[in-house]
């Protein structure tokens, strides 16, 4: 995986944390912030009690990318497969991104409430009444299991590096940067609910969605159409920290950048 894509990752998530999120956990966020934040603690105690929460989600989401990566890179064991592999992941995603403009119910169909389970109404119920540091923690893990379209589309990302690592490297990245969102909420709601701010945030997420699948879509016509060169293209990039070379040349050792 490359900077780019980490910093397109990112940048999505950012967005789409005040377009999406705040629609979908700011109500949890409200709900623990008003029953288990005590208003009388210090501002250090109510920081980590929000860290503790936020920290909860990123490990969920960087377990769900583990998995899809995983699950990819049992698929990707060819050239060819890898490259049918991100043409699907990259429709995926395009449809994903049109989902989010709102051109599409393709997300709202995979959605599914886990309200209405009741061992999850239980969990929930146990850890709103508990003001633990660790109950936070557990909260936010639990939170990170709510079906969202904005967690399928990275998740599907997550899938297309065809790697565990790498797949969890993007969730988390992910739940990283949706943290500042959700920890602002308590302090700026109104603002950060109005809808032309969260309405216009969430288009320029969902278009960057479109935008990373149509480029994976180029990926895996690439793998499809030449399979060997973009082999050989790959495992240069993997020899060439080990063989002492920048950029095809050689070089004295150390001076690499």
């Amino acid at each position: 995986m490359q900077n780019i894509d980490l910093i397109l990752i990112i940048t999505t998530a950012f967005l789409g944390s005040f377009g999406h999120c705040l629609g979908m956990c700011g109500g949890i966020v409200v709900a623990y912030s008003s029953s288990k934040v005590d208003a009388k603690s210090s501002t250090t105690q109510q920081t980590l009690s929000h860290l503790a929460y936020n920290f909860g989600r990123v490990t969920t989401y960087a377990l769900i990318g583990a998995l899809f990566g995983l699950l990819a890179q049992a698929l990707a064991f060819t050239p060819t497969t890898k490259g049918v592999l991100f043409l699907l992941t990259g429709l995926l995603m395009l449809l994903a991104g049109l989902s989010l403009l709102g051109k599409l119910n393709f997300l709202n169909r995979l959605e599914v409430s886990l309200s209405k389970y009741a061992w999850y109404q239980k969990t929930f119920k146990a850890l709103l009444s508990s003001k633990s540091l660790g109950s936070f923690y557990l909260l936010g893990l639990l939170n990170g299991i709510i079906p969202c379209g904005l967690v399928y589309s990275f998740a599907i990302m997550a899938a297309s590096t065809a790697s565990p690592l790498w797949g969890a490297v993007v969730m988390a990245s992910f739940g990283l940067a949706t943290i500042p969102a959700l920890f602002m909420l308590g302090f700026m709601t109104k603002f950060l609910q109005k809808g032309s701010l969260r309405g216009g945030m969430m288009k320029l997420a969902a278009l960057l969605v479109v935008a990373y699948g149509i480029f994976t879509i180029y990926k895996g016509y690439n793998f499809v159409a030449h399979p060997n060169a973009m082999q050989e293209m790959m495992d240069e990039m993997r020899e060439s920290p080990k063989s002492g070379k920048c950029g095809g040349m050689k070089c004295a050792p150390g001076k690499c950048g």
